[in-house]
């Protein structure tokens, strides 16, 4: 008999949201998504009050971040649109952030979408050095560390700021015999990133006392 398979495994210290049998729910609530990994290949679930991680010793490192927009947030999106609001966004936090952590990051190629969730970003960042699976590639003396690449899928709903994010294993780990081009990698990338959002389930805004007067 085929025994069940098990939802990951939490991260030591618990989670500020909460996973349900294979549903991981925010801690605010905004979401919950299908878990895409398994405990049985090492899979894992951390979070904090904002982004969850999921990651396993296959080949996936998948966050999702819901940045509720304040009204500064609200200013500048609805003082810049929502194409230049996204793309200062991304600018000013999240590649930013890469910058910080891992000098030489720098964004290979990006793309609106219009069409996609009412317009949303996404971005290829190539990071030196800034690969999930380090634990796992053996640099020789003096070789450079292999460069990772992420998709970043940026939108806006129900009034947060989402960040879907997911790096390409495969140009890490397999990078002796890896020869896509850019273009196909981006393919990859940007396949998995909307086969992930589809596992979101956004949770609806609670109507407030001005809405319901309406």
């Amino acid at each position: 008999m085929l025994q069940a398979q098990q939802p990951a495994a939490e991260a030591n210290g618990g989670l500020a949201g909460r996973v349900e049998g294979n549903m991981y729910l925010s801690a605010t609530g905004a979401f919950k998504v299908e878990v895409p990994v398994l405990a049985e290949f090492g899979g894992i679930v951390t979070d904090t009050d904002t982004a969850v991680t999921f990651h396993d010793n296959l080949s996936v490192h998948d966050s999702i971040a819901a940045v509720k927009m304040d009204a500064t947030l609200r200013w500048e999106e609805e003082t810049r649109g929502r194409k230049e609001f996204l793309i200062w966004f991304f600018t000013n936090y999240v590649q930013a952030d890469f910058q910080e952590a891992h000098p030489g990051t720098k964004v290979e190629s990006a793309k609106y979408l219009p069409s996609t969730q009412e317009g949303a970003l996404l971005a290829y960042l190539l990071i030196p050095g800034g690969s999930m699976f380090m634990d796992r590639v053996i640099v020789a003396t003096g070789e450079e560390p292999p460069v990772a690449k992420r998709g970043n899928l940026l939108f806006v709903k129900n009034e947060y700021v989402y960040i879907v994010s997911i790096e390409l294993a495969e140009r890490v780990l397999d990078r002796s015999t890896w020869d896509k081009k850019p273009a196909e990698e981006d393919d990859v990338l940007r396949k998995r990133l909307m086969d992930l959002v589809t596992k979101i389930q956004f949770t609806a805004p609670t109507p407030t006392a001005k809405d319901a007067s309406k």
